[in-house]
């Protein structure tokens, strides 16, 4: 059977658990996090603390071991899986800045074109229309009804 996971706290560093534990600013999982690797450290084994927490004792044990290896930083989240936005809230603000002050008027697919030509981003039409909908809808005053 191997040796119990155990975290090894200095004062400082349960000082600054015991804040992030309690701190409104962080995500619950953070502060969930903290708590978990403060009680370990003051004697409570894996089983117990998922039983606590209401998750898998594999869970408790990478939590543990992230903060081992990566300190304070272990505690939060990674950066997400997924596809990162090819545009950059500049790129939007240079379209909204040509539709509002050039003469003329533009379809999506000739925004696109201006995007790809002048800015180098390629997004498709139906993406551009629904990104400047969202921004133009995001700071638009509420609709009164009569």
């Amino acid at each position: 059977m191997p040796a119990p996971l155990r975290a090894i706290l200095t004062e400082a560093e349960e000082q600054t658990l015991s804040e992030l534990r309690i701190a409104d600013c962080v995500p619950y999982r953070v502060r969930d996090r903290a708590h978990i690797v403060l009680l370990n450290a003051r004697g409570w084994n894996a089983p117990a603390l998922a039983d606590i927490f209401n998750c898998h004792e594999h869970t408790v044990r990478s939590t543990i071991k992230r903060w081992k290896t990566d300190g304070l930083g272990g505690l939060w989240e990674a950066e997400g899986r997924g596809r990162k936005p090819t545009w950059q809230p500049e790129d939007l603000a240079y379209l909204e800045h040509c539709l509002e002050n050039d003469e003329r008027t533009y379809n999506s697919v000739q925004l696109v074109a201006k995007l790809d030509q002048e800015r180098n981003v390629k997004l498709g039409p139906a993406q551009v229309r629904r990104l400047l909908k969202k921004r133009t809808l995001a700071g638009s005053e509420p609709v009164k009804v009569i």
